[in-house]
This record gives structure tokens, sequence and C-alpha cells, in this order.
């Protein structure tokens, strides 16, 4: 499997600021591939096909927007526990595509689950087992409205499984975490693990989303993929704990999408022993290993903000509530004041205080203090003393930015994360169809 230059040669798309990508590991028991359904028209990979020979648990968190995918309304039909395979489209959303969307999507279950069924016939070591349209699960993201490009997507089918690997690596996971972008400058991964005894048990996952990104699941799709054993309530349990902190405490543009999904699949490979609950160690450590790689990929999401040149965290301090801290956190963190502000390198706290205001919950003026980093700009229902403009504006030429809004009212908190707006924004999504 080689990595597709195209995918990167995109010259509408600004350079990548991320680093070094993470090291992902072999998670055993997933076959992956991704090809070019030539659904941009410009030869970049666009489809995707993860493949659980032996059936995967899972568990899949949805938008909670009133509009959705055909493909959600596909996978929310199915009341299988397990699945054979996630098939993933980009450039179109399968969104307000009518009764040809979702007729589409049983269209190219069938042939996908016929020509899964043939590959296992053929192999040595195959699953005597037929692989039903009611093992697959879709998943797209796209433009929304725009017919379906089902005979492109059915024409690809056979590549698509011929080219599937078992083996990973960085540089697989980096070709299939680009096949699924669109307005994404690079692919988003993560990867970790620990060890239970004397097994190690592994976690990797990718994600797409750029714009259009906002609570309640943002318009991104987030695939996460572990080898231990672990049934799907479980898995659904430690998966909505730990987006709340993270997918769902990001926000680029406060827009939220209709094709937002986040799953998480397990290979079954590691077998940890049945009847384990929530409390269990080894369910705790799985669930710490799991917030830390869901908050790393949804950081990297706000990083990749479309024109983003800023990484921006709000933390709200003792509130009365976690409610209320989020949102105050969320009203600054979507003002476009606030972000152009941010932008433009101008410390004007006075946004801050309207992102505040605008909130709708009871603040106590006397009572508030903000900070730009640790510097300090008001309180007691004023400016600060020891406010020093020309300090604060060296600070806010940073490209990483804290606000910190204390309301001395509680002991509760809540942080969330986001981006600068700038006129890149505006230049990319006006030419998103194009």
């Amino acid at each position: 499997m080689t990595i597709n230059l195209k995918n990167f040669l995109n010259d509408k798309r600004k350079m990548s600021k991320m680093g070094e990508f993470q090291e992902l590991k072999q998670i055993d028991g997933v076959e992956i591939s991704s090809i070019s359904a030539d659904l941009y028209g410009d030869g970049r990979d666009d489809l995707t096909l993860f493949y659980f020979k032996e059936g995967a648990n899972y568990a899949m968190l949805n938008t909670t927007s009133s509009i959705v995918s055909e493909t959600i309304n596909w996978n929310e039909k199915s009341n299988k526990k397990s699945i054979k395979a996630l098939l993933v489209n980009t450039k179109n959303a399968n969104t307000f595509t009518g009764k040809q969307g979702l007729e589409s999507l049983d269209e190219i279950a069938k042939n996908l689950s016929k020509t899964l069924t043939i590959k296992e016939s053929k192999a040595a070591d195959g699953v005597d087992e037929a692989v039903k349209i009611k093992d697959i699960l879709f998943a797209s993201t796209g433009v929304i409205g725009e017919k379906f490009p089902v005979d492109k997507i059915n024409g690809s089918i056979q590549t698509l499984v011929d080219k599937l690997k078992e083996e990973q690596n960085k540089l697989i996971w980096m070709k299939i975490g680009s096949a699924i972008m669109t307005t994404d400058t690079k692919p988003k991964l993560a990867y970790e693990q620990f060890t239970a005894g004397n097994k190690i048990i592994r976690i990797a996952g990718i994600a797409k989303g750029s714009g259009m990104i906002a609570p309640n699941l943002a318009t991104m799709l987030s695939f996460i993929f572990t080898d231990v054993d672990l049934p799907s309530n479980i898995l659904r349990s430690l998966l909505k704990r730990s987006v709340s902190n993270s997918f769902n405490a990001i926000t680029v543009d406060g827009d939220q999408s209709t094709n937002d999904m986040v799953g998480i699949f397990s290979t079954k490979k590691v077998k940890i022993g049945q009847n384990r609950n929530i409390a269990d160690p080894i369910i705790q450590k799985f669930e710490l290993a799991l917030k830390k790689l869901t908050l790393n990929l949804a950081k990297q999401v706000v990083v990749d903000g479309e024109g983003a040149k800023k990484f921006v965290t709000i933390k709200v301090i003792n509130a009365q509530s976690i409610l209320s801290g989020k949102k105050i956190a969320f009203s600054v963190a979507n003002s476009p004041l606030v972000k152009t502000a941010i932008s433009g390198e101008d410390p004007n706290w006075g946004r801050v205080i309207m992102g505040i205001g605008k909130s709708g919950e009871n603040i106590d003026k006397s009572k508030l203090t903000i900070k730009f980093g640790e510097f300090l700009v008001c309180e007691k229902g004023q400016i600060s003393e020891s406010y020093d403009e020309q300090k604060i504006k060296e600070y806010m030429e940073w490209d990483s930015v804290l606000i910190e809004i204390n309301l001395n009212q509680g002991n509760d908190s809540f942080e969330c994360y986001t981006c600068d707006f700038n006129k890149d924004y505006i230049d990319i999504n006006t030419n998103y169809r194009n």
C-alpha cells in the first residue's frame, strides 16, 4: 500500500502546521485499504474500507442534528452488536439525497458483501461465513445535497477489496487518514497502548475535520480501533465518557454537521476475561488511554481548523456547575469577534467580557477575573492595575493562546478548544465546491 501524493497536492490548501505524526502500530483483526474512486476528479484517495474478518464489537455516536446523512440512517437501522466492515467515502455527504441516497447504500452493501464473501471463500484461512449486508456500516463526508456517486463507488469495490492489507504501520495509517479528508490539510492520527498483566493492549484512531466544527460531534468523522475484547455496551459507555471533554469540547466555527460520527471497534483479539465492568482496573486503564487518544485527535481537528493560525484554549474555572462553565466557555469560543481579535493578535478583552455576558449565565462581575496566559487583564469589575498592554500583545503573537475565566462562584470547571478566524476561512468556504 503506497501513499497517494495527490492527497497532499491541492494548491487551495494551506501547508500543515503539525509536527511529527505518532507511530501507530498494528491492530490485529482489522484489514484496511484506501483508493481513488475519482470522486474529486483529481485522482486523490477518497474511498476507504475497514474489514473485520472475524467480526468486531462496536459502538457509534452520531450527530444530534435533526437532519442527518443517509449513512447515519442506514447505520441506526442495524441492531447488530458486531459488524464486518465499515466503508467511508469523502467528497459527498449523502445528505438530502432522498430515495437515491438510501437506495445507493443498499446497492453498494449488496456488492460489497458479495465481494467480501468471495474473497473469504478463496482464502486458505478464510472465515466460512457469508458477509451480510447488515454486517456493513457506512460513513460519508463532503458536500450536502448532491447526487450520491453510487456508480463510481460500486465500480471501485473490487479494487478496494483486492487491496485490503492486514499489516499496518505509520505510513499506511497516514494513507488511510488522508483518504477521509475534505478541507483538512493533513491526516489526524493517534495511538495509545498499555499493559494488562503480560498483555499489551493497543488503541489506534484517525479523524477528519476542519470546518463546520461545533459541539455534539462537530463536522467530523473519527474511527478508533482496539484489539482488546470488550462488549459493545462497555465500548459505548467508555466512548460517551471520552467524547464529553474531547470531541464535544471543540469548536471551529460553531456550525454543527449532518454527518458527524465517532465509532470504536474491538477486534476481540486480546482476551481479558468476561464479566468485567466499568469499575474494573483494566477497564479503567483502557478508559484513561481512550480519553487521552480522543483528546489528542480533537485538538488536532482544532489545530487544523480552516485557515487557522492559532490554537486557543478557553478555560472556565470556579463555576457554579460544569454545565454553566461549558456554556460560558463556548459562548466565548464561538464568538467571531473574539476569534478575529485573536487572529489580529489584539488583546481586546472586552470581547471576552461580551462573550461571557451573552452566555445567559448569572455572573457576579465583582468576582470575575480574566487572564490571557499568565497576564491578569481584569478583576473586581474593572481593568487590572497590573495590566500591561505591550506584554499581552507580545503574548498574543504566540501560536497557542490561553484565556482563563475565573468566575469565583463555585468549584466546577470546563475547558474547550477553538481557533482563530481569518481571511483564509472565507477563501476556503467560498471555494468549497470547486
